[in-house]
């Protein structure tokens, strides 16, 4: 019976990763009543008890729209703060202000996307902030350009990518972050009533504030018009190598100096790193190829639900073994069909996959095509995946180091790492260094990394303690800095410590935002990383919190606070069952 349960799990899982051809979009970020709105995040990140009420939201469709909504806000002494046609950032930076707080509003971009503009003698495109990023992309292709940095999921727009920092993977030319391929941005901010309470200031690439805009946070201001940098359309060949992790913490560094856009997916569990061996070549090579990831194809709703279904069922019977089958499952069907490249557009026959730019780099196919049995995999109101996203930046010279302590603490019990091996593992990027405030002063590496969350933030995880030492590791004892778009709180704590420039960007928004109108309850506590002063019971359970007490865990439940097995100053949410911990 056990043998029949699990072939049908591994069997819904193939089938999540086949998909299927439409699927159902997205909701809207913004959904209001007769009386007020809310923001909701697209991950269903923020729960019922962290929604995002807003009591004013307005859809400019112009930049002199832009500006007067700006006005308004300003003459009306009320909080403001951006949203978009997408919302994928998990920290609540976009909400305006507390449940209840009538003294705030939202700008949505979602209906202003109408201007791309290809400057084609100076190699630029020049966009509207709400366009989104794959609109922009197929322009500026069939314009005979390439844009050469994206991140690889598609649905953002072009404003809320650079203000978060979203990147794909190079340490070649600029490297792989968006924000330092801006070479110009326009910025509303408030401004005196002589002004008509709000103005545009047009920056370019010779003024110090444009390198505080770039990756702004929505603190500075609205970003109305972004400046591109582009070059000739180009090719891309791409191949994966599945192989042994031994040597990972070791050749990483020459592995992102061979390949142009290099990049490593490792699977500790199984042993596995994954090197993608990935090359600009002409654009008259032969190959008509796309990259459609299969974590972001369509996904039957269904298979979906089955699959959060089962992933609940091993959680409450502590079944890691149940998770390594799957994660089994996983990578080989990963390696069988290149993990979504696709020859000609259809199917994967074989390496190298060789194709245009705009289709190798991002993309998103669950969000785009219609129809109502499908969707993305992760869409709330479906009840399908559910998953805390880390995403640590480290200093190149710091992550061989933290490597082997992973590789430390996954030699105990490798099943510990089944878990995040079922999603995608550690996924190893890498950006170059930058002049944006902040961005990255130094040539770094990123690592995001998956894995299951609970329904109720009160319910405690299976091997709950792991990946909250793997987390302290990457952001205490190694430093990392957190991707701004993504994280649990504990990851921001102290984080303005980590930029050098930071004292600049806040010189910057004192003199373009000086009423604070841009900055919220939300914002601050990520950007100026500040811990709770009163821990709560619980608090640890999704990262509110490093635990000090037992309460802050899930005594009840079997969870007391420990310290870490291979980093001794972390303390972490172990479980222990009753006979044991009724003797420490």
């Amino acid at each position: 019976m056990e043998l029949q349960w699990w072939f049908i799990i591994v069997l819904h899982q193939l089938q999540w990763f086949w998909g299927s051809i439409s699927a159902m979009p997205p909701q809207p970020p913004v959904l209001c009543n007769q009386t007020s709105c809310i923001l909701y995040n697209s991950y269903g990140a923020w729960g019922d008890r962290k929604l995002c009420h807003v009591p004013n939201v307005t859809y400019p469709t112009t930049e002199e729209e832009l500006r007067s909504a700006v006005a308004y806000a300003n003459r009306n002494n009320l909080k403001l703060k951006v949203a978009t046609k997408f919302s994928h950032t998990i920290p609540k930076q976009a909400c305006p202000a507390a449940a209840g707080s009538g003294n705030a509003m939202l700008i949505s971009t979602a209906k202003y996307d109408s201007g791309i503009e290809i400057d084609a003698a100076n190699s630029a495109v020049v966009v509207d902030s709400g366009v989104g990023l794959r609109q922009m992309i197929d322009k500026v292709e069939e314009a005979g350009f390439s844009l050469v940095a994206a991140p690889y999921w598609e649905g953002v727009s072009v404003g809320g990518l650079i203000s978060t920092g979203a990147h794909g993977s190079s340490l070649w030319g600029k490297g792989g972050a968006v924000h330092d391929h801006v070479i110009g941005l326009s910025l509303v901010i408030p401004a005196k009533k002589s002004e008509g309470y709000a103005k545009i200031i047009r920056l370019e690439e010779k003024d110090p504030l444009l390198n505080a805009a770039k990756v702004s946070l929505g603190l500075l201001g609205v970003i109305s018009k972004i400046k591109f940098s582009l070059e000739p359309g180009f090719k891309r060949s791409i191949t994966y190598n599945f192989t042994d992790d031994s040597k990972v913490e070791d050749i990483f560094l020459e592995h992102a100096k061979k390949y142009e856009f290099a990049d490593i997916t490792w699977y500790p569990s199984k042993h596995t790193a994954v090197y993608r061996y990935d090359s600009r070549v002409p654009l008259d090579a032969n190959g008509d190829g796309i990259f459609d990831f299969l974590g972001f194809q369509p996904n039957s709703v269904l298979i979906s639900q089955s699959i959060r279904s089962s992933e609940k069922t091993m959680e409450k019977l502590r079944n890691s073994k149940g998770k390594c089958t799957l994660a089994a499952t996983t990578v080989g069907f990963k390696k069988l069909v290149a993990n979504g490249l696709k020859n000609n557009g259809l199917i994967f026959t074989g390496y190298p996959v060789v194709g245009r730019q705009g289709k190798m780099q991002t993309s998103g196919s669950c969000f785009y095509t219609g129809g109502i049995d499908t969707s993305c995999a992760w869409d709330p109101r479906i009840n399908g995946l559910f998953f805390y996203e880390s995403t640590a930046i480290f200093p190149v010279t710091k992550f061989g180091d933290f490597i082997r302590d992973v590789k430390l603490l996954r030699d105990i019990n490798p099943d510990n790492f089944c878990g995040v091996d079922n999603y995608n593992g550690f996924l190893i990027r890498f950006l170059k260094s930058s002049k944006a405030y902040l961005g990255q002063s130094e040539d770094s590496v990123v690592v995001d990394f998956n894995y299951y969350r609970a329904d109720e933030a009160s319910i405690p995880r299976l091997n709950q303690d792991v990946w909250e030492e793997v987390e302290q590791m990457a952001f205490f004892k190694h430093g990392a800095k957190p991707h701004w778009a993504k994280n649990r709180n504990l990851a921001f704590f102290g984080v303005q410590e980590k930029y050098a420039n930071s004292v600049k960007f806040i010189a910057a928004k004192k003199q373009l935002d000086p009423q604070n109108m841009f900055s919220s309850e939300w914002s601050d506590e990520i950007v100026f990383g500040k811990e709770l002063a009163t821990k709560a019971d619980g608090c640890a359970l999704e990262g509110q919190c490093i635990c000090s007490e037992d309460r802050h865990c899930s005594p009840t439940k079997g969870y007391f606070c420990k310290q870490g097995l291979v980093y001794k100053e972390a303390r972490v949410c172990r479980y222990s069952p009753p006979s044991v911990a009724s003797g420490i």
